[in-house]
């Protein structure tokens, strides 16, 4: 990570700045945890607590 300082701020190439950013594969990562979540809570409802 080549950082220069630039007068008390960090200056940075725009690659490295955008380096934390989610992408597509991360938001369809978190969308299939959160339906398998729901998924698992749902099933395990309808076992246990059924009346």
């Amino acid at each position: 990570m080549a950082r220069t300082r630039d007068q008390r701020q960090i200056v940075e190439t725009p690659t490295e700045a955008r380096q934390g950013e989610p992408g597509p594969s991360v938001a369809a990562l978190l969308a299939v945890s959160l339906g398998l979540a729901i998924l698992i809570l749902a099933v395990v409802w309808f076992v246990f607590f059924r009346t």
